[in-house]
C-alpha cells in the first residue's frame, strides 16, 4: 500500500517526534553480562583480546556484578576457569567448583540479580571439547550427556537462576530437564543454545575462558554457518525437549536467523553478541576508525531490532551505563 503525501523528513527533523515513533528501543533490561570466574582471592586477570573484560576472583566477581546490577543489568552469566582439567571433567560438577562457588556467593551478596550459568565441558576437559571423547577421537554425544546434566543439577543447587547448555550435544535438554525435575528443580528454566555455529567470532572468548580444543574443531558439533534452515530444526528439537529460551550465537553475523526464528517461534529469544564482535569494535575504536559508542549502540539496537527479546553481551556493563547517562 502506498502513501504518495506521507514524508517521513517531517518527523525526522524533530528530536521530540523520532523518540515517538521509534520502532526499537533499546534498555538495559534487554542486557546479560558474562562473566568470568577463577579461584583465588583479589584476583583481576586483564584479557588481552577483550580490553575492560577480566578473570575474576569471587571477591572482584561480586563488584563487578554489583556495578552491573546497579545499572539496570537483570542478570549475569557464568563461565568458569577450574583449578584442574581432565579427560571427564570432572570440576564441571565438583560441588566446590568454581562456578558454583561463585553462584552461591552472587546470590547471597546480590540476591535481586538472576545468576545464569553457563553448561559445557570445554573449559573443564584437557582435550577443550564440549562433549566426551572416544578412544577413537570423535566426540561422544551420547556418553555426554549425563555429565552434562549433572552439571547443570550441580548448578542448581548452587542457587543458578537458570541453566543454559552450550555445548550442542543432541538431546542435552532432555537430560536436563529430567534431572533437574527429578531433584525438585522443576522452577529452574533452562535457556538453550539452540542454534549455535561453529562461528570464527568465538576466538578471544577462548583465550579468556582457556577454552580451545587441543586437536581437531568443533564442526561435528556446532552448526554449519550456511545453513539457515537446519536452525529452525535445531531450535524446534530444543523447544520440544523442554527449553525455555533459545538462542542464537552468534549475533551480528546472524542477524537473519534472528529474524527468521523470531518470525516462526514464539518462545522468548536471546542472542549471544559473542566475544569477536566485541573485540572488533574496541579494537578499531582503539585505532580511532569509528566511534565506538555509537557502534556498540547501533549493534545491540540491530540484535534487538531482529527480534531477539535479551542480548547476552560483553558491552552489557558499558550500554547499561550510557544508556542511563541519557536520560
Amino acid at each position: 500500500m502506498l502513501f504518495p503525501d506521507y514524508r517521513p523528513r517531517r518527523l525526522r527533523q524533530n528530536e521530540a517526534f523520532r523518540r515517538m515513533v521509534r520502532e526499537t528501543v533499546l534498555t538495559a533490561n534487554d542486557l546479560i553480562l558474562p562473566l568470568f570466574a577463577i579461584g583465588g582471592k583479589e584476583i583481576k586477570n586483564s584479557i588481552p583480546s577483550m580490553p575492560g573484560h577480566y578473570q575474576l576472583s569471587i571477591d572482584n566477581l561480586i563488584k563487578t556484578a554489583k556495578r552491573a546490577y546497579e545499572a539496570g543489568i537483570p542478570g549475569v552469566i557464568l563461565f568458569g576457569i577450574p583449578d584442574k582439567k581432565d579427560p571427564l571433567a570432572t570440576r564441571a560438577h565438583a560441588p566446590d567448583g568454581i562456578v558454583q562457588k561463585a553462584t552461591s556467593a552472587l546470590k547471597k551478596n546480590i540476591p535481586g540479580l538472576a545468576v545464569i550459568t553457563d553448561v559445557c565441558l570445554c573449559q573443564y576437559t584437557d582435550h577443550g571439547h564440549c562433549g566426551l571423547v572416544t578412544d577413537h577421537g570423535t566426540i561422544d554425544n551420547d556418553s555426554s550427556l549425563d555429565i552434562l546434566a549433572r552439571v547443570a543439577l550441580s548448578h542448581a543447587k548452587a542457587g543458578a537462576d537458570m541453566v543454559a547448555p552450550s555445548d550442542m550435544m543432541d538431546g542435552r535438554v532432555t537430560e536436563i530437564r529430567n534431572i533437574l525435575d527429578e531433584n525438585d528443580f522443576s522452577h529452574v528454566p533452562i535457556m538453550s543454545y539452540a542454534a549455535k555455529y561453529c562461528s570464527a567470532y568465538y576466538g578471544p572468548f577462548r583465550d579468556a575462558a582457556d577454552s580451545s580444543p587441543k586437536f581437531g574443531d568443533r564442526r561435528t558439533y556446532q552448526m554449519d554457518p550456511g545453513n539457515a534452515l537446519e536452525a529452525i530444526r535445531e531450535v524446534t528439537m530444543d523447544i520440544e525437549e523442554g527449553a525455555d529460551i533459545i538462542m542464537v550465537k552468534p549475533a551480528l553475523a546472524y542477524l537473519d536467523i534472528i529474524c527468521r526464528i523470531r518470525g516462526e517461534i514464539d518462545l522468548p529469544l536471546a542472542a549471544y553478541s559473542v566475544s569477536g564482535e566485541y573485540s572488533m569494535i574496541k579494537a578499531a575504536e582503539k585505532m580511532g576508525w569509528i566511534d565506538g559508542k555509537k557502534v556498540m549502540m547501533e549493534t545491540l539496537t540491530a540484535i534487538k531490532r531482529a527480534g531477539a527479546d535479551m542480548i547476552l553481551t560483553y558491552f552489557a556493563l558499558e550500554a547499561a551505563e550510557e544508556l542511563r547517562a541519557a536520560k
